[in-house]
Order: structure tokens, then sequence, then C-alpha cells
């Protein structure tokens, strides 16, 4: 992997990435960007949030609804909620000895796992409960 020249744009898009920590998607990156650097184009913002990506820098994480990106690196799982989409770290460690034993038990190369999982965030079973009340 080569490595790529710095540029203002690229330490833009990594600083926004840093600041978003809700995995924001590459078109909010964008539009975050725009209100600070208004010249700046869309396919500048995807072009360095592929490089990042290649270099390790942010964590490209694919999602149903659209691929995000993370300010942590190191391997980790998300919580999704299925009604607002939004997305969280999930506050357990990463498992790499299922890996192994995934490999030992199908012969296949296992490198990593992601994982996601699903549900109804705090805020949202919260408003569900409260829309019943209301009923």
């Amino acid at each position: 992997m080569r490595r790529q020249r710095s540029t203002k744009q690229r330490k833009l898009v990594y600083d926004t990435v840093q600041a978003l920590r809700d995995h924001p998607t590459a078109d909010e990156i964008y539009l975050t960007l725009r209100s600070v650097e208004p010249k700046i184009s869309r396919g500048t913002v995807y072009r360095n949030l592929n490089l990042l990506t290649e270099n390790g820098e942010v964590r490209h994480v694919a999602m149903p609804d659209a691929d995000r990106f993370d300010w942590r690196t190191e391997r980790h799982y998300h919580l999704r909620c299925t009604q607002c989409g939004a997305i969280v770290d999930a506050p357990m460690p990463y498992r790499a000895e299922l890996d192994s034993q995934l490999a030992q038990d199908t012969g296949f190369q296992v490198r990593r796992h992601h994982l996601v999982f699903e549900g109804l965030c705090p805020a949202c079973l919260q408003q569900n409960a409260e829309g019943k009340d209301q009923a």
C-alpha cells in the first residue's frame, strides 16, 4: 500500500470523521464540510474517504441503508436501530477466537468478521412506549 501525500482536503475529511462520532455517511461528511469549506466537491470527499480507509486511518462500515465511516479503527461491533437508523459502537470486545473456530470448522481462511446487532435504541423504545400510552 503506497502512502499518499497529505493534503488540506484529506485532513479536513479526516478531522470531520473524527468529530462526527455517529458513524456518518459520505454525504453527511460532505454536507458538514461544505459549511467549513464551501468549494470542496463531493468527489473530493469520496476520494479522500477511500484513501483514508485504505490507509487504515478511518474504518468503512457497510450498513443496509448506506456505507458509513468510523473514527475507531480497531475491530469492534456495532448496534443499529431499525427504527431511526442510529448506529453506535457495541460495548463488547471483538472476539478473534470466532475467526479461528470458524476456520477450523469450515476450512475457510477467515481473516475477520463484522457483526451488527439490530434492534431498537433506547430513544425509539421510549418514543414507542409514549405513543402506546397516548393511545
